[in-house]
């Protein structure tokens, strides 16, 4: 039953009568509380994805926080291992989140091989006060085996304000550096005044005969104060190190080549504490070390200590693992804690990649006509427009979203978010929809969302030039509608009208973990803000991926059903997302595709169930009549009686239509996308060819592309026969569904579904265990994971198909075994 508005303003903690009985009346004001009270609670976080640790709240221009550190044994190599933003080449033997929530916080591990320590990041949030409450790090160091115990390494934290407000070193000054605990008083808008303390913390430091240690103690902290310009604050790396060059300098100048100090001293900044914008802290340990950084928030009321930190650390923990076990619920045979953990860790990287970005795009809005690609040899029409170099800088723009990859892939990407946002859905709705109309705030006049959100300097630091321009002419998957579908069930489950309701009712656990299941009225007014956005976004596909079926001889159910990618060259489609996969040569305005009319198939059904919701019955009609030409046409245009599968179409040299097909994928997505009827013959034949070792199935997953087609294993091979798991996570889920549903192919379906499960798990797990990462995808041969490691983003979903059904009978066991000393 759902609870009234009331009672979910009391779940809130809101507390004003008159709120009360306003939004009994009218739910956009409760929407707004309970919108102003999930924004607390999410407005701190480690979103600085791209850093080892780094924090910020979701305020344009504010307070930055983050962490650096190095060995400082000797001389030559600091400068390349000082730890900052991630990086696959910082010889890591892993690191990531071990557990980690959005609204409490977490832990993180750092297994730094290069530097002879493990870092251990122990964040939590806590709530209190009119601004978001206050948080706090633990930061701890741990020599690892092999290195020597008094292991020198020297740790930075700094603090950095953009925008107006003050911060300022409240202690005395001392030149010789601080012997106790260092705070910083600030001020800013959003946050009100606040305190970060740096804690003396635990640990040995190293001593030194050498004249230079009297003038600088390092059993005392550094804190070096300096004004930098807001458009460079995010380079604290290049700024520490001119601040080391300058040191090293005058002791040379000082103290000779001949007789300089150790080298844990000459990588020491100055102790300048002072007016700035930026404060450096800088200590050095010997061994083992642990500190906390702790920033209270004058609001809360309470200044918190690391005997608080303590305790709220060891409740989080214990809070997360249960929670955890219940929401994702592991099936046979998945029950054993090695895989739990596993689980545990691969969900806790993916939410902990949760990032708030802000900041101008590059943009080409010239709206050139050859972007429009209607010409034969239109790619080498769209690549002299590009030379024109007509993009602008756009915004700026903000953007709450989880990333792919925290080194290599620290952004936004449109078509990876849907699949990112299923596990969350499950976890915590309200984030999941919180990223969603994050997105949809980013779309333009004309219904365009860009497919990359390389937001700001700083994202674009790590983006080559002609990747970081953005077109209005092209799309990417639409995934977030999978997110807002799931939205509609969960809704349908707890207000009773959903077939399996029962069924997906108690999937959901006694309490809901959304505000939006409390209420209907609340979950209707986010859909009917949503809506129109979403309508449009819709809308603008149709108008500009429309394919071409007038000009050519096709004979289909419906004159407007079909669709093709923009942005196509020769060797790719990169807006399609699978980049390289093969299509047909040479492109030709006239090609339709098939995954997109599949992806468009998907979006109208998703639509027409919100406004079914919603009570739209005008767009119902619209949108029933579209699917139904979509439907058959997906079969009239792109179905192969010859190869049994669905292909995507081009015009040959006879100016005829032609089905090219190279199976992998793309000849699945009708399926994929759920379009199929259970009692389809052709879902017969996609399943056989699923199923076949000679075509896409291996024992580590579907092949992106037939072991036949001449491409397989080709060029780039990047979506030429790997395995991916987001392709193979909608597999799982269609087959799930079949294997469920009487039919003819009921029992192939089971068959396929609980081998490819398994198959599945052990390939990440198993590749997991060796290399301590998950990877951006999986050879079809060895299994070895490949291309991006810490590739936490989609790969996640692992987690989602260990919690499916066990339909094999009990057929399976796996044995239980520990994830060794990284």
């Amino acid at each position: 039953m759902l609870l009234p508005v009331a009672a979910v303003l009391t779940a809130c903690c809101l507390s004003s009568s008159q709120v009360v009985a306003a939004a009994a009346d009218d739910p956009a004001i409760l929407y707004k509380e309970v919108a102003r009270k999930s924004n607390d609670s999410l407005l701190w976080g480690p979103y600085r994805p791209n850093l080892y640790f780094g924090v910020r709240p979701r305020i344009p221009k504010s307070l930055l926080g983050g962490l650096m550190w190095s060995r400082v044994d000797n001389y030559q190599d600091v400068q390349n291992n000082f730890r900052h933003t991630c990086e696959q080449g910082d010889n890591m033997k892993g690191y990531g989140w071990d557990e980690y929530d959005a609204r409490t916080g977490g832990q993180q591990t750092i297994y730094d091989e290069g530097n002879g320590i493990n870092i251990r990041t122990m964040f939590v949030k806590i709530p209190g006060g009119s601004h978001g409450g206050s948080w706090a790090v633990r930061v701890r160091g741990t020599v690892r085996e092999g290195a020597p115990p008094d292991l020198k390494s020297t740790i930075v934290w700094y603090n950095s304000l953009e925008g107006l407000g003050s911060l300022e070193v409240e202690n005395e000054v001392d030149e010789l550096g601080y012997e106790g605990d260092v705070t910083l008083k600030g001020d800013s808008a959003g946050l009100g005044e606040y305190k970060i303390t740096v804690t003396t913390g635990r640990g040995s430091h190293p001593a030194s005969t050498h004249p230079s240690y009297d003038e600088k103690p390092l059993d005392r902290t550094i804190v070096h104060s300096l004004q930098a310009p807001d458009s460079i604050l995010w380079q604290v790396k290049p700024i520490l190190f001119k601040g080391l060059k300058e040191e090293i300098d005058k002791y040379i100048a000082t103290y000779g080549e001949e007789n300089p100090p150790p080298p844990w001293q000459v990588y020491t900044l100055e102790n300048k504490a002072g007016p700035g914008n930026l404060h450096i802290v800088q200590k050095v340990f010997e061994g083992n070390f642990e500190f906390d950084v702790i920033f209270n928030s004058a609001s809360s009321g309470k200044e918190y200590t690391s005997q608080d930190v303590s305790e709220f650390l060891s409740r989080g923990s214990r809070g997360f693992w249960d929670r955890f076990v219940a929401t994702f619920d592991p099936q046979p045979p998945f029950g054993v804690e090695a895989l739990q953990r596993f689980a545990g860790s691969m969900f806790s990287n993916l939410l902990g990649g949760l990032g708030y970005f802000y900041g101008d795009s590059v943009v080409d809005r010239s709206y050139a006509p050859e972007y429009d690609e209607e010409n034969e040899g239109f790619w080498e029409e769209t690549a002299a427009a590009r030379a024109q170099k007509q993009e602008k800088l756009e915004g700026p723009y903000e953007l709450f979203t989880l990333v792919p990859s925290r080194p290599f892939f620290p952004r936004g990407f449109l078509w990876d978010e849907g699949f990112h946002l299923m596990p969350i859905a499950d976890w915590d709705l309200d984030v999941a929809l919180e990223v969603v109309k994050s997105w949809f705030n980013l779309m333009d006049e004309d219904g365009w969302i860009g497919r990359e959100q390389i937001l700001g300097a700083e994202a674009r630091s790590k983006v080559p030039a002609e990747f970081q321009v953005q077109y209005p002419h092209y799309a990417n998957p639409p995934t977030l509608f999978f997110i807002v579908d799931n939205f509609i069930s969960k809704i349908n489950a707890m207000n009773g009208s959903s077939p399996d309701a029962k069924k997906a009712k108690e999937s959901l656990g006694d309490k809901p973990n959304s505000v939006y299941l409390q209420d209907l009225d609340l979950a209707l007014h986010y859909l009917r803000e949503l809506y129109p956005k979403l309508r449009k976004h819709y809308f603008w596909y149709r108008k500009t991926q429309s394919g071409d079926l007038k000009s050519y001889d096709r004979d289909a159910f419906s004159s407007k059903e079909a669709y093709r990618w923009r942005g196509r060259t020769p060797q790719h489609i990169l807006t399609s997302g699978l980049d390289d996969y093969p299509r047909p040569q040479p492109p030709h305005p006239g090609e339709l595709h098939v995954d997109l009319i599949s992806w468009m198939g998907m979006m109208t059904k998703s639509l027409k169930n919100i406004a079914t919701l919603l009570d739209y019955s005008d767009d119902v009609k619209e949108l029933s009549t579209i699917e139904t030409a979509i439907l058959r046409n997906i079969d009239d245009l792109h179905w192969s009686e010859k190869e049994k599968c669905y292909c995507d179409a081009t015009i040959d040299d006879y100016e005829e239509n032609a089905l090219v097909c190279h199976k992998g994928y793309i000849s699945l997505f009708p399926f994929l996308t759920g379009l199929l009827d259970p009692k389809s013959e052709k879902l017969g034949h996609i399943l056989k060819l699923i199923g076949d070792e000679e075509e896409l199935w291996s024992k580590h997953g579907l092949r992106s592309l037939s072991k036949k087609d001449e491409f397989y294993g080709t060029d780039e091979n990047y979506w030429r026969g790997p395995v991916w798991m987001p392709i193979n996570y909608l597999a799982v889920v269609q087959l799930l569904k079949y294997a469920q549903t009487p039919g003819p192919h009921q029992s192939l379906s089971k068959d396929l579904y609980s081998t490819l499960r398994l198959n599945l798990i052990k390939t990440v797990f198993d590749s997991w265990q060796e290399t301590g990462f998950a990877w951006e995808q999986y050879d079809p041969e060895t299994g070895k994971g490949q291309r991006t490691q810490h590739f936490t983003g989609w790969t996640s979903l692992v987690v989602k198909i260990m919690g499916m059904p066990d339909l094999s009978g009990g057929a399976w066991e796996v044995k239980g075994a520990g994830h060794d000393e990284l």
